[in-house]
This record gives structure tokens, C-alpha cells and sequence, in this order.
């Protein structure tokens, strides 16, 4: 039990320390719009602005997940 919350702890801290404006409902909204819009091929340009150059030169590396990361920087920090 002790091991259980100190893993759901961690994992909180450790969300809430990368996207601190993961509790705001706003941000929430912003990251439902961004895939609502990435779905009808329109990207807003918070979005086009938060992708690393080294995210595009990779190309195949991007993942469902890298996809969800970069979502997530433009939207929640």
C-alpha cells in the first residue's frame, strides 16, 4: 500500500512539475481544440510554434505519444 501511493505521488508530482497548468480546466480546452482541429488537418499556431526543430528533422520517430507531448508543451506550460 505504502509503495502504491508513493508511485501515484510521484507520478503526480512529477506531471504537475513538467505541465503545471495541467489542473487549469482552460488548458483543457485549449488541448481538445488543437485536436479537434489537428483531426481536420487545421493546426493553430500555438501549436506549429511549440514543435522543436528536432522533432520535425526526425520524421520517424513521431509517435502517438511525441504527438500527445507536443500537444500537451503548447497547451499546458
Amino acid at each position: 500500500m505504502k509503495s502504491l501511493f508513493l508511485l501515484f505521488s510521484g507520478l503526480i508530482i512529477g506531471l504537475w512539475t513538467s505541465w503545471p497548468g495541467l489542473i487549469i480546466p482552460n488548458n483543457w480546452k485549449c488541448f481538445m481544440d488543437i485536436i479537434d482541429k489537428s483531426s481536420k488537418e487545421q493546426i493553430s499556431l500555438k501549436a506549429a510554434l511549440a514543435i522543436s526543430p528536432n522533432y520535425l528533422l526526425k520524421g520517424k520517430g513521431n509517435t502517438k505519444i511525441s504527438k500527445i507531448r507536443v500537444v500537451s508543451d503548447a497547451c499546458f506550460r
